[in-house]
């Protein structure tokens, strides 16, 4: 029988059974809308989880002295030319900073607290969340800035503010206690508290003079693309030998096995949302084969061979997925397109902080996700109808023009 003709008859035999179908048809929009609106909304939680891990002082990749992770300190450096470049050929290199970054106690009139005290070159921080954290006062002004930037959640619990002057307290390369006073230029705002508390931040020539050696305690690199990251990686394990070369996800592994989850968290929703589904089309199908025993009987006794009964019922099925995963996928895209900027999670801030994100969720949706989604969904309506498919052939033409 000609795909034409079986077309028209899958076709009409939808149209005729317009209630039934069209609560089916709605199911699917709405089954693949959400798992749509879903997917972005995984995706850029996935996205902010890796993009927070890689701001957080990280980068894609960063360089270690052996045993630093370990034993944090000024003992455990490297030398390095202060202008030093990646070398020619590495791809992707959005940027790259060299640091001195040791645990350090920061002491006011009103408290003391424990810190990472960071020296940094505040031209090579466009890598970082000190780049785009808003700032009160003043930023550093370049790598021998001898002030202070801390974080305005720190600066409340040492009830401190512009312009004061604290002490910071660190071990220097020879071993002994370093004591300096650093007065605050100004205080940054990031997106957690945690690292307002954490990080305080002055010239990295500065941190230098204080612990008395010329040297850094890390080098991070930042890439365009993700992809990039094991060119890269290999190229400075080369270049660094006797060094850690670590990417983001050796160095923030609660993060990456976050990050991995996500992509597991994608297929469970689909199969979720998509499974419940099936079977309501396999009862949608079964339902329109019972009710048309006596047509199929009829056609089988002309001479309509089983398989073309078989391909009318998938056909059937097929149109009906086809028509409900593009609807669904449209009706997905207008969904995250309405949520503008994103979803504002500031009320649960202290939660979706403890997993590395911000409090502003951006839908991500990727082409690769849609077309997964819409390939998915027509083949699992497909597999949907071959149960009832298989209940059309069984029907005996003699018995059922009984009926």
């Amino acid at each position: 029988m000609p795909i034409k003709l079986l077309l028209q008859m899958s076709v009409r035999n939808i149209l005729r059974h317009r209630r039934r179908n069209g609560m089916m048809l709605a199911a699917v929009v709405v089954a693949v809308a959400a798992v749509v609106m879903m997917n972005s909304l995984i995706r850029g939680m996935q996205q902010d989880m890796a993009d927070a891990a890689v701001e957080n002082l990280v980068g894609h990749v960063k360089v270690l002295a052996p045993g630093y992770r370990d034993d944090p300190g000024i003992q455990k450096n490297f030398e390095l030319a202060s202008d030093w470049r990646p070398p020619e050929g590495v791809p992707e290199v959005a940027g790259w900073a060299l640091r001195v970054r040791v645990p350090a106690v920061i002491m006011s009139e009103r408290g003391t607290r424990g810190i990472q005290f960071v020296g940094v070159n505040p031209r090579q921080e466009g890598i970082s969340f000190l780049s785009s954290a808003h700032m009160a006062g003043d930023s550093l002004k370049d790598a021998s800035d001898g002030r202070i930037i801390i974080g305005q959640a720190l600066a409340e619990q040492l009830e401190t503010g512009l312009g004061r002057r604290l002490v910071i307290i660190t071990q220097g390369a020879d071993g002994l206690n370093r004591e300096a006073g650093f007065r605050i230029a100004g205080l940054y705002d990031a997106d957690g508290e945690g690292m307002e508390k954490f990080f305080v931040f002055t010239g990295v020539n500065a941190l230098q003079k204080m612990v008395g050696a010329e040297v850094f305690t890390e080098l991070s690199i930042r890439l365009h693309r993700e992809p990039a990251l094991f060119a890269l990686k290999e190229t400075l394990v080369e270049l660094f030998t006797g060094l850690e070369v670590l990417d983001w996800r050796e160095l923030e592994p609660q993060a990456a096995a976050m990050f991995i989850f996500a992509d597991a968290a994608v297929l469970i929703w689909f199969f979720v949302m998509m499974g419940a589904l099936v079977f309501g089309l396999v009862n949608t199908l079964i339902t329109s084969v019972m009710e048309r025993i006596r047509e199929l009987g009829m056609l089988r006794a002309v001479g309509m061979r089983p398989r073309s009964v078989v391909a009318q019922v998938v056909i059937e099925s097929s149109v009906l997925m086809l028509i409900g995963v593009a609807a669904g996928v449209a009706l997905g895209l207008a969904g995250i397109f309405a949520m503008g900027d994103g979803l504002d999670l500031s009320l649960w801030s202290e939660g979706v902080e403890s997993f590395g994100m911000r409090t502003l969720l951006r839908p991500v949706p990727l082409v690769d996700d849609v077309l997964r989604i819409a390939l998915l969904s027509l083949g699992l309506g497909v597999v949907a109808s071959l149960y009832p498919a298989w209940r059309a052939i069984k029907i005996k033409p003699l018995e059922a023009l009984r009926r």
